[in-house]
């Protein structure tokens, strides 16, 4: 890694050896305008990044520290559900760096705050020009994004009037790096079961969106998630009552995310392996009977997470939203 220039984002990374992190990493050593400032990791302290993700072998030469530094401009914070609080309680970040937030902590309006730290929600395609004036921002769930960019177009014009059913599939990776019996390989492999039916943590973050575009919203949001026997993504399908046509449905979904260059919606069939390794989300829309079905598609680990923690990076330091998020599919 070369040295810091003057004129890019200097970026830290707390937690920098699990899923998210080496994501996190995996972008920015390749964003055109930021420099990695340090990656701290207590378990990996003085080790070589590429000893633990060892894809990045000859992309970088860092090592986890195990000192943080406030020499920074934005400050990622991938740690587990409960760390990040504790993190900024413990260490006196000066109000001048941008934090953002991957885990659940900051998610909620009456968590939003800490001390002198106010976070914004950072789904970019509900608060996107609050974003950009934001100090530090929340990142969303990874089920939450994908279940929200697909019910917001109805929720922005009052069309949320009967309970939604919604069934979601998501990849071993979203119960991140630490071993537990539902993550081992023998036991994921050519396997499917259902977790936390109907009372998924998301529902909190989801319900407070729609009732930010929709405020007389109060239908059940009926969930039922389920640990897929693949790697990484998650694809939910959800359906409720409608009187709009299949035709004015699209139209609407299309004209809520014009300009949103991540967020593509059609009425042709998707699959996960168009937006694999990518920052997209896919949206189908159909009409069948008096129901309005809809599939959302996108990559746990970076629409879901890292991808979308950099999309909000970009948004703060008044970056191209695409910058260092032009990536590949994996496609077949």
């Amino acid at each position: 890694m070369t040295g810091l220039t003057s004129n890019k984002i200097k970026a830290g990374i707390i937690g920098g050896a699990g899923y998210t992190g080496g994501e996190m990493l995996r972008i920015l050593i390749n964003h055109p305008n930021v420099d990695i400032a340090f990656v701290h990791s207590n378990s990996n302290a003085g080790n070589y990044v590429y000893e633990v993700h060892t894809d990045l072998f000859g992309d970088t030469d860092l090592k986890f520290a195990a000192e943080l530094s406030t020499g920074i401009d934005v400050l990622f914070l991938c740690v587990g559900h409960g760390d990040a609080k504790k993190f900024l309680e413990a260490n006196e970040i000066p109000d001048s760096v941008k934090i953002i937030d991957l885990s659940q902590d900051f998610r909620l309006s009456q968590n939003s705050k800490l001390k002198s730290k106010n976070f914004v929600y950072g789904l970019p395609e509900l608060n996107r020009e609050a974003i950009k004036t934001a100090d530090n921002i929340a990142n969303p769930g990874c089920f939450a994004t994908c279940l929200q960019l697909g019910l917001l177009p109805l929720a922005s014009k009052g069309l949320l009037n009967s309970e939604v059913h919604i069934t979601a599939t998501t990849g071993s990776t979203g119960a991140g790096q630490s071993l537990a019996a539902t993550s081992h390989f023998t036991w994921r492999n050519d396997n499917l079961s259902v977790y936390k039916a109907f009372n998924h943590q998301h529902l909190n973050e989801i319900g407070q969106s729609l009732k930010q575009l929709q405020s007389g919203f109060d239908k059940a949001i009926n969930f039922i998630p389920y640990r897929g026997d693949f790697t990484r993504g998650i694809i939910a399908s959800m359906y409720t009552e409608s009187d709009l046509s299949e035709e004015d449905a699209l139209a609407l979904y299309q004209v809520y995310y014009e300009g949103h260059p991540f967020t593509h919606v059609t009425n042709r069939n998707i699959d996960l392996k168009q937006i694999v390794n990518t920052n997209k989300c896919f949206i189908q829309v159909k009409k069948h009977d008096n129901k309005i079905f809809i599939i959302s598609i996108m990559d746990n680990l970076l629409k879901g997470a890292s991808g979308q923690a950099v999309q909000n990076m970009n948004l703060l330091f008044g970056l191209d939203e695409r910058a260092g998020l032009r990536l590949k599919a994996t496609a077949f």
